[in-house]
């Protein structure tokens, strides 16, 4: 006979019972209301009741338990409260406190839960022995009595079940399950032995508080911001987090294990290789989805993951960056999304960025492997690394954009920042993968026509030019790229450079020719449907002239360097009188790119030349601009009063927009709204409104996005204050 799908024997011969790997599954059976001591003999039926002590009320204290935890903000009926923290439950019993009374509560979280384990905790009130937390008696008013309860700092974080358990002769009589007074135990920034801890305050404000953020996107000298709404506070987002726990079968007593828990989060944000989040998707056809483009921020992403099973389409890096920052941030852990201008991927475990161009000196796109991305955005957590040397706490990168395997699962980090910037690619994890993103080599070869290669360029300065996060306070760009090397070309960094050489980095040695020509090539930003111009000086440091024939191609590519077509071939030729500039001005028209983007837009140029035996290349990526969605609010800016927000767009452009998707959001204002006109027509104009009941007081944001087969990337957004 088959054995129920409940009583499944996998386990059998491994473990005398299934690891837990489940906090929000149904519970109902933890204990019996009464459960006899077990050197008792059981008596044939319950003990009157007679004066004996019950429970009439548990109280979670929430108004009290909230505000000083700072949980005040999460949309749910149920206490959250951080672990290391002291928090208080009041008890009403049948009568008064005698001296003989004896009662404790438990606390609960998975199945099957076990005191070894952590995942049963016993507080007591008396001498008898308790577990690890710590409880005792504030305040004792006739019946009630006020419990402050201290989890220990490295408990383990989810959802607790909560029971009040009174010796009662032969026994212990607990009350009924009780879904109001279940609680979730977050990890705490605000306590010094929590592995998460956070000295400064304004910092733990922004990165554990914030529900807005700002994500760095465009390229070097030209960098633009989206708006993300983490909404780690929303309505069913911390059942959304522990349900992917959950989803990923991560053991209920790992959870309170910060490095563990953050390296099952990276895995569990894309959908790789283990049904995760975000399924990740980098080409124009987004047909099976949404566009990466299109979403506002997580809120959305994780609630359908939560509800439907389902991985969701579709994202790129600044989405699973802005996902898993919520993810981190709703359970406590302080993180920041990081934006990597110039980062280099598709590295095969050495620090050389290889980019091949054809005798003539275009560029070789068949037979170039590598790319460097125009952008890439992560995350960093900040916590201590008790498993690592003194020094290499603080700040460590973690990546849930699937790009390579991390102890077989596609996941990067928790990488200390520190170790990073020391060259330490020894320790874990993924330190020399990170390192190559932000420290590469662009050598530049030249292939003949028998697939021989020669390196006549090598640029140590283009990758990992800047790197930014959101200011702590404002919306601004706080630039950390010092934190992760040392300036260019300085003894420490030629000593971080050698250091991560020992530890297997494999560094360019090339010895390439001494030039005495050079270009460069700049542009000022560019409208969507505008002329791009773009401004070439040749520099001669030469004694004699030189004449140098050239060549510009223009392509449309990802912001992820790969091309997605190739538009453009100009070759031009330019004498440069001997030690003095030669400027030359080309114009890209908006006709020769328009038929050719996509969802992207993104353009890159690259000038090559050659003047007898030398060679000279410059590249310059142009980002083109888009209009913006205009915004209003009206009404009473008060908690709990209707207010009304109206978005308003004018289609500048000579062509209509199709299918056009727009939504907006604002965390503790209004859930997502969206709305979707099938036509606008040139130099026409939409006018959406919606009403809303603000929940959160303070600064909040609304913003909106529209998103179309013709036109992407175009946003607006509203700043209002709310009064309590």
């Amino acid at each position: 006979m088959s054995r129920p799908a409940n009583q499944s024997g996998a386990y059998r011969g491994r473990y005398t019972e299934p690891v837990p790997t489940s906090n929000l599954g149904a519970m109902e059976e933890d204990f019996p209301e009464f459960e006899p001591f077990e050197d008792e003999v059981q008596p044939r039926g319950f003990i009157p009741a007679g004066e004996g002590l019950m429970v009439q009320q548990v109280d979670m204290c929430q108004q009290q338990n909230k505000p000083n935890h700072y949980t005040t903000a999460y949309d749910t009926g149920n206490l959250v409260v951080r672990r290391g923290q002291e928090f208080v439950v009041r008890v009403t019993f049948s009568r008064p406190l005698a001296d003989g009374d004896d009662f404790q509560l438990e606390f609960l979280i998975g199945s099957n839960p076990s005191a070894s384990k952590g995942s049963l905790v016993v507080v007591t009130f008396n001498s008898r022995h308790s577990g690890p937390w710590m409880g005792q008696i504030l305040e004792m008013q006739g019946e009630s009595v006020l419990l402050g309860i201290t989890p220990t700092p490295d408990a383990i974080v989810g959802k607790f079940r909560t029971y009040v358990a009174i010796s009662a002769g032969s026994g212990m009589q607990r009350t009924k399950r009780d879904t109001s007074t279940d609680l979730y135990l977050l990890f705490n920034a605000w306590c010094p032995t929590d592995a998460v801890f956070l000295p400064d305050g304004a910092e733990r404000s922004e990165y554990v508080l914030n529900d807005i953020g700002v994500i760095n996107q465009g390229s070097v000298g030209a960098v633009s911001s989206r708006n993300w709404m983490y909404g780690q506070f929303e309505r069913g987002v911390l059942d959304a987090c522990i349900h992917i726990l959950d989803a990923s079968r991560m053991p209920i007593f790992n959870r309170g294990n910060i490095i563990q828990l953050i390296r099952k989060g990276s895995a569990m944000i894309n959908s790789q290789d283990d049904n995760g989040v975000l399924v990740g998707n980098w080409s124009d056809d987004y047909s099976m989805g949404k566009p990466p483009t299109s979403w506002t921020g997580s809120v959305q992403i994780l609630l359908q993951y939560a509800n439907t099973g389902v991985p969701v389409c579709f994202a790129q890096c600044w989405v699973f960056a802005g996902v898993f920052n919520t993810f981190l941030r709703c359970l406590g852990i302080p993180s920041r999304v990081i934006t990597n201008f110039n980062s280099a991927h598709d590295n095969t475990g050495n620090l050389k960025t290889e980019l091949i161009f054809k005798a003539d000196g275009t560029p070789d796109r068949r037979n170039t492997r590598d790319s460097i991305w125009n952008y890439h955005c992560w995350n960093e957590v900040f916590t201590v690394r008790p498993d690592l040397p003194n020094g290499l706490g603080g700040w460590q990168v973690v990546d849930s954009t699937p790009q390579e395997t991390s102890d077989g699962h596609f996941r990067c980090g928790p990488a200390p920042v520190a170790a990073i910037k020391e060259g330490l690619l020894c320790h874990p994890f993924d330190c020399g993968f990170v390192f190559a993103e932000v420290n590469s080599d662009v050598v530049y070869q030249k292939r003949d026509r028998y697939g021989t290669l020669t390196p006549y360029r090598v640029d140590k300065t283009y990758v990992g030019q800047c790197i930014y996060t959101k200011a702590v306070g404002s919306s601004a760009t706080h630039d950390i790229t010092h934190t992760y090397k040392y300036p260019e070309g300085s003894a420490d960094d030629e000593r971080t450079m050698s250091r991560a050489e020992e530890y297997g980095c494999a560094r360019d040695h090339s010895e390439v020719p001494e030039t005495q020509l050079s270009v460069t090539i700049s542009c000022e930003q560019v409208g969507l449907g505008h002329d791009v111009n773009l401004a070439m000086e040749f520099h001669n440091q030469g004694d004699v002239p030189r004449t140098v024939q050239a060549n510009l191609a223009g392509s449309v590519v990802f912001y992820t360097g790969v091309i997605a077509t190739h538009f453009k071939d100009q070759p031009f030729s330019v004498t440069v009188p001997a030690n003095q500039k030669e400027s030359v001005m080309l114009t890209v028209t908006a006709q020769e790119y328009m038929p050719h983007l996509g969802a992207q837009l993104c353009l890159h140029f690259v000038v090559t030349g050659q003047a007898d035996d030398q060679s000279l290349i410059a590249s310059k990526v142009v980002d083109l601009q888009t209009p913006g969605l205009q915004m209003q609010v009206s009404g009473s800016p008060q908690v709990k009063q209707e207010m009304v927000v109206t978005v308003t767009f004018t289609n500048p452009f000579s062509f209509p927009l199709q299918d056009v998707y727009v939504a907006m959001e604002g965390p503790g204002l209004m859930n997502q709204r969206s709305h979707l006109y099938r036509v606008i027509e040139s130099q026409a104009s939409i006018s959406w409104s919606e009403t809303f009941l603000p929940r959160l007081p303070g600064p909040r944001r609304l913003v909106a996005v529209l998103n179309c087969r013709n036109l992407h990337q175009v946003s607006g957004l509203c700043d209002v204050h709310i009064a309590e």
